[in-house]
């Protein structure tokens, strides 16, 4: 019996299937990629942010071709090959590697070495709490199954609360103007959060909400919630982002496998094994 995922639509669809089509043509940068996969967004909205010449790679998780296990035998994506017989993977280190090896593709997404390396360790220091606090918190509660626990919505609310300190604190981090991590201009930290931030309405959809305060109800915290607002709507509405997202459609069967755990992703069972991300 193939498992669970493997029934997930084969190709990107919408804006994003249009940046694929203008990326199939050969290149010696080549991207091997899933469509649904926030860690690939990452590399993916680095890359178009940068402009950088690319060639988009779908690869099938549940059928991975030898292409992609020459590249990195762990047949993860996203891996970027950057030439023949050299490949990297892990998302934050292939978004550092676009943007020390492409030094004349602007924006910059982070400061350059020697010139601002307070805020080159900070981003650093946020990017990881993106993937060791937020993401490991969002997949707590949208895999928790209330029904096979006792007093099991009392213990999905408290991930719902502990899910939300972490958007808190993440937010109470932020350049007071923005509307990005750093102000004006989008960062590594920004493209670390954003896929997981366009992600949020699975909780809507699989888990009875989030709960995030309507505006002008967050009390103490409504300061840091509006910043958050400020924050989602500038980092949501990027070209970069919009053009990296499928069709909503197409997600939602993906997450439902997550919300009913049953998943198969190397994440997933991480989350089941409780630990962070592999």
């Amino acid at each position: 019996m193939p498992p669970p995922d493997a029934d997930l639509h084969p190709v990107a669809t919408g804006q994003a299937k249009k940046t694929v089509d203008e990326h199939s043509a050969e290149q010696s940068l080549k991207l091997f990629a899933g469509w649904f996969c926030p860690f690939v967004q990452r590399v993916w909205v680095t890359l178009e942010e940068k402009g950088i010449p690319y060639q988009y790679i779908e690869i099938d998780p549940y059928h991975k071709g030898p292409e992609l296990l020459r590249a990195n035998p762990r047949g993860l994506v996203p891996t970027l090959e950057v030439e023949p017989g050299k490949s990297l993977y892990e998302s934050t280190v292939l978004c550092e590697y676009l943007e020390d090896h492409y030094p004349d593709h602007k924006p910059r997404i982070l400061p350059e070495i020697g010139v601002d390396d307070y805020t080159r360790a900070r981003a650093r220091i946020w990017v990881d709490y993106v993937t060791s606090r937020v993401i490991p918190a969002y997949h707590r509660l949208l895999q928790f199954q209330p029904s096979k626990h006792e007093a099991g919505e009392e213990r999905l609310d408290e991930l719902r609360r502990e899910f939300r300190g972490h958007l808190l604190e993440f937010a109470r981090e932020m350049d007071p103007q923005g509307p990005f991590f750093f102000g004006s201009d989008l960062s590594l930290v920004d493209i670390a959060l954003v896929p997981w931030a366009v992600r949020l309405w699975v909780f809507e959809e699989f888990k009875g909400g989030l709960r995030v305060p309507e505006p002008g109800q967050g009390g103490p915290d409504e300061e840091a919630w509006a910043r958050w607002r400020k924050w989602f709507d500038a980092a949501a509405n990027r070209d970069s982002v919009k053009k990296t997202t499928s069709e909503h459609e197409h997600y939602v069967p993906i997450y439902k496998h997550y919300a009913d755990d049953v998943a198969q992703s190397e994440l997933a069972k991480a989350t089941r094994a409780g630990r962070g991300v592999p």
